[in-house]
């Protein structure tokens, strides 16, 4: 599904916010074992700042993207 990083949201966190590939990968694992939100577990993990969160969760409410997309 998402393993392949090529969903907005993921293409936006490489380029916008220049998270590396690899922590994206760690990022969507720990997101399908705990079947939480990708954006909050870049914040949990200090892969993102708050300030960086709050940017994120703005463009995802701006491009209207749904649950699947967030919760791989």
């Amino acid at each position: 599904m998402a393993s392949d990083l090529q969903t907005p949201l993921l293409e936006y966190l490489r380029h916008k916010l220049a998270i590396p590939t690899d922590a994206l990968k760690m990022a969507v694992k720990f997101t399908e074992a705990s079947m939480g939100s990708l954006p909050m577990v870049l914040w949990q993990y200090g892969l993102i700042d708050l300030q960086q969160l709050d940017e994120v969760l703005d463009w995802i409410d701006k491009r209207d993207i749904n649950d699947v997309e967030l919760s791989y």
